[in-house]
C-alpha cells in the first residue's frame, strides 16, 4: 500500500472513538450484543493495526451480516421500525470497521458517522442531547482533521483543538443559515414507525392503563400562562373523550362513528373570564392535543371535534406548539341530541349484573334526581372502605361488579369506569374523560409541567340545563391527589415512581437536587420555544418583525445577501493569507524593473542571478548597458550587502522609474 494511502494511528484512534461516541446515547434502545459487537470489532481492527491479525474473509463478513441481521430480528421480532432500522445502521456502521483499509474507507466510515448522529435526533431534540451530538460532531471532524495529517503515529489531543476551531468558524454561518433560510421540514419530522410506542395516552382506556402512565417520570407537555396559573384543583387537561365500551375497554368515537350533521359540535355562548396559554407538547404520535376546558385557538392546522376537544389533522411526530383561549366555566351542549344520548347512555347487554341492580335502587333512592344520584354515588366512595392504589389486583369477567362488590382498590381509571357504568345504568349520559391532572409550576420561569404520572381519568355528566359538567370521583376518594399531586396522595403506600428509584423527582426534598433540576428544566423549555419551535411561520413572524414586510423575493436576496456578508470576507482572508511572503521594498522596485525588461523581450528566469541578467541585456541591449549595470548595483548593495540606506533606496526607486525601454 503506497503511503499516501495508509490511515495514520492518530486518524485510526479518533475514528474507533467516534464510534463509541455515537454510540452511547442508543444505549438505552439497543440490545446488548450491539455493544459486545462494538468492542469486538474496536479489537480486531486495532489488532490488524499491530499485525497480529489478518483483515476478514468474505466469507467470515459474510456470516457475520447474517448473524447480525438474525439477532435484530430475534431482538425486535421485525426489522421494519425506527429501533430495528437504527440499530442495523448502528451494526452496518461497526462492521465496516474490520474492513477498514485505507483512506477511501476511513472516508466512507467518517462520513456515515455524520448521518449516525442525525438518527438520536429521531428520538429526542432536547438539549443536552443536541450539545452531546455537537461533542459528537466535532470527535467525527477530529478524525477527518487527523486523516490529513499523515505520519501522526501517536495519539494526541492537539487534532481535536483544530476541529473545534473549525466548527467555531462555521457557528456564525449556521446561525444566521438557521435565522433566515426557508424552514424545511427535518429528518425526524417525516412519519416513522417506531417499534417501541411513545408515552402518552392511547384512544382506548381499560384498567391499570392509566396506572401504568403514572410510573413514568418523562415530560407530557409545558405550559405557559399569560397571566397567573389556575388552581390546581382547576388544572384538568382535556385529551380524550371516551363514550364507547367495546369488549371491556372505553374507545374514543372516530370520525366514521359519527353522523355527518353530528360531526361539528354546538358554538357554547362564551361567558364568564378566560385564560390564554400557550403549550409545548412532546411527540405523541397521536392526533390529539390537551387543553383545559373549553379550548379555542387560531393556530392554523388544529381542528375542534364535536366533543370540544382539540385535534390535528396530522400525528404529532415532534414537539408541538400551540396558543390557546380557555373558557373553564362554558355550559357544553346545553341541549342534547338524541345521537349524543344515546351514545353516552349504551351499555352491553349483558355483564356486571350486581352494578345494574346498584344503580337503579340508588337511582330510585335519588329521586329519580340524576344530581342527587351523581352525589350519592360520589358518598358511597367517599363513606364505604374504597381505596385509592397504583397496585389493585387483578379484575375478571365482571370487572365493575369485583371492584364495588369485592376489591375496591384501583387507581383513577377504575373508579371514573365504575361511575360511569352506574350513570349509564340509570340511565343518565355520563362518558369517561382521559387526559391529565394538575402539573408543577416550576419557580424558575413560571412553566407548569406536566409529566406522564400526572395522567388521569374522571368523568362528564350531562345534567338539565347545565350541559356536561365535570365529576371526579378520583376526588372523593383521595383528595390529596387533585389537590396537591400524585405523590402525596401515594405517600402512605410508596408507590411513586417506585420503578425509578434514580430519578430526580424522587429527591425534591433535596433542595439543591431540586433547584438544579428546575433550572434544567426552564432552560431546556428555552430551548423548545425559541429553536425547536421555530417553524416556517415563527420564521416570517420574526422577519416580518425585523424588516416590515417580507416577501418570497426579498427572502431570496436577504439570503444571498447573508451568503455573501460571509462568504466574501472569509474568501478575500484566505486569499491575503496565502499571498505568498511580503516583499522588501528594494526587490519590489527591482522586480518592476525586469517587468519591464520583459516587456522589451528580455524575460529573466528565475535562476538567473541579478548580474548575469545585466551582462545579458547588455549584450542584446548595448544602448541600455550603463543602465541597467547601474540599477543591478543599487538593488544588490540593497539586497546583498545589507545596506539599508534610505538614500540608495531612494536612488534605485528613481532609476527604475526613469528607465524605459
Amino acid at each position: 500500500m503506497k503511503l499516501e494511502e495508509q490511515i495514520p494511528r492518530n486518524a485510526l484512534v479518533w475514528i474507533i472513538a467516534t464510534q463509541f461516541v455515537l454510540l452511547f446515547p442508543h444505549l438505552g434502545r439497543i440490545p446488548l450484543w450491539v455493544l459486545v459487537l462494538y468492542a469486538a470489532t474496536a479489537l480486531w481492527r486495532a489488532m490488524v493495526y499491530l499485525g497480529r491479525w489478518s483483515f476478514p474473509g468474505g466469507y467470515l463478513k459474510s456470516s457475520l451480516t447474517v448473524i447480525c441481521f438474525s439477532g435484530v430480528w430475534v431482538s425486535y421480532g421485525t426489522l421494519i421500525g425506527l429501533e430495528p432500522t437504527v440499530a442495523l445502521l448502528l451494526i452496518a456502521y461497526s462492521l465496516k470497521l474490520i474492513e477498514l483499509a485505507n483512506q477511501r474507507d476511513a472516508y466512507m466510515l467518517i462520513f456515515i458517522a455524520y448521518f449516525v448522529c442525525l438518527t438520536e435526533f429521531l428520538f429526542s431534540q432536547e438539549l443536552l442531547i443536541t450539545l452531546y451530538m455537537c461533542v459528537a460532531v466535532m470527535v467525527n471532524t477530529t478524525s477527518l482533521v487527523a486523516l490529513h495529517q499523515p505520519g501522526q503515529d501517536r495519539f494526541n489531543f492537539s487534532t481535536i483543538r483544530r476541529a473545534g476551531a473549525m466548527m467555531l468558524q462555521a457557528l456564525p454561518l449556521m446561525i444566521l443559515l438557521f435565522v433566515v433560510f426557508p424552514r424545511v421540514g427535518p429528518l425526524w419530522n417525516v412519519p416513522l414507525k417506531t417499534h417501541t410506542a411513545r408515552s402518552g395516552m392511547s384512544d382506548f382506556m381499560k384498567p391499570g392503563d392509566v396506572a401504568s402512565l403514572s410510573l413514568n417520570d418523562s415530560v407530557a407537555f409545558r405550559a405557559q400562562f399569560e397571566g397567573e396559573v389556575p388552581d390546581r384543583s382547576d388544572l384538568y387537561w382535556r385529551g380524550l373523550v371516551l363514550s364507547k365500551l367495546d369488549e371491556g375497554a372505553w374507545r374514543s368515537l372516530r370520525w366514521r362513528d359519527i353522523p355527518g350533521d353530528q360531526r361539528r359540535g354546538e358554538q357554547p355562548e362564551l361567558v364568564g373570564e378566560y385564560v390564554d396559554y400557550s403549550i409545548i407538547m412532546e411527540p405523541t404520535q397521536q392526533n390529539w392535543l390537551y387543553a383545559l376546558p373549553y379550548a379555542t385557538t387560531r393556530d392554523r392546522g388544529i381542528l375542534r371535534s364535536n366533543d370540544f376537544r382539540l385535534v390535528s389533522p396530522v400525528q404529532v411526530q415532534d414537539q408541538k406548539r400551540y396558543e390557546v383561549r380557555s373558557w373553564l366555566e362554558v355550559p357544553l351542549d346545553v341541549e342534547l341530541g338524541d345521537w349524543r344520548r344515546g351514545v353516552d347512555t349504551s351499555l352491553p347487554e349483558d355483564g356486571n349484573p350486581q352494578t345494574r341492580v346498584l344503580a337503579q335502587q340508588m337511582f330510585e333512592a335519588a329521586g329519580g334526581d340524576p344530581e342527587a344520584f351523581a352525589r350519592s354515588v360520589l358518598d358511597m366512595f367517599r363513606e364505604q372502605a374504597f381505596f385509592y392504589t397504583l397496585r389493585p389486583p387483578l379484575l375478571g369477567e365482571n370487572p365493575v361488579d369485583q371492584f364495588l362488590f369485592g376489591t375496591r382498590r384501583g387507581f383513577c381509571e377504575h373508579y371514573a369506569s365504575a361511575f360511569t357504568w352506574l350513570m349509564r345504568a340509570a340511565g343518565v349520559p355520563t362518558r369517561v374523560v382521559a387526559g391529565y391532572q394538575g402539573g408543577e409550576v416550576n419557580p424558575v420561569n413560571g412553566t407548569v409541567i406536566v409529566h406522564q404520572f400526572d395522567a388521569h381519568a374522571w368523568n362528564e355528566v350531562w345534567l338539565e340545563g347545565q350541559g356536561w359538567v365535570r365529576i371526579d370521583p378520583t376526588f372523593a376518594i383521595a383528595p390529596a391527589r387533585i389537590e396537591f399531586g400524585l405523590e402525596q396522595a401515594l405517600a402512605e403506600e410508596g408507590s411513586f415512581l417506585a420503578e425509578t428509584p434514580l430519578s430526580p423527582l424522587r429527591f425534591r426534598g433535596v433542595s439543591w437536587v431540586n433547584n438544579l433540576r428546575l433550572q434544567l428544566d426552564a432552560i431546556n423549555y428555552r430551548w423548545q420555544l425559541f429553536v425547536l419551535s421555530y417553524d416556517q411561520e415563527r420564521q416570517y413572524q420574526i422577519l416580518n418583525r425585523l424588516l416590515c414586510s417580507v416577501g418570497q423575493s426579498q427572502l431570496v436576496f436577504l439570503i444571498v445577501g447573508t451568503w455573501a456578508l460571509l462568504l466574501v470576507p472569509l474568501a478575500i482572508a484566505m486569499v491575503w493569507r496565502n499571498r505568498g511572503p511580503r516583499l522588501d521594498a528594494a526587490t519590489r522596485h527591482y522586480q518592476e524593473f525586469c517587468r519591464r525588461l520583459r516587456g522589451a523581450g528580455l524575460p529573466r528566469p528565475g535562476h538567473e542571478a541579478p548580474t548575469d541578467f545585466a551582462r545579458r541585456v547588455a549584450e542584446e541591449r548595448p544602448a541600455w548597458a550603463e543602465e541597467v549595470a547601474a540599477i543591478t548595483r543599487c538593488y544588490e548593495s540593497l539586497a546583498y550587502a545589507g545596506d539599508g540606506d534610505p538614500a540608495a533606496l531612494a536612488e534605485l526607486k528613481r532609476r527604475v522609474r526613469a528607465f524605459r525601454v
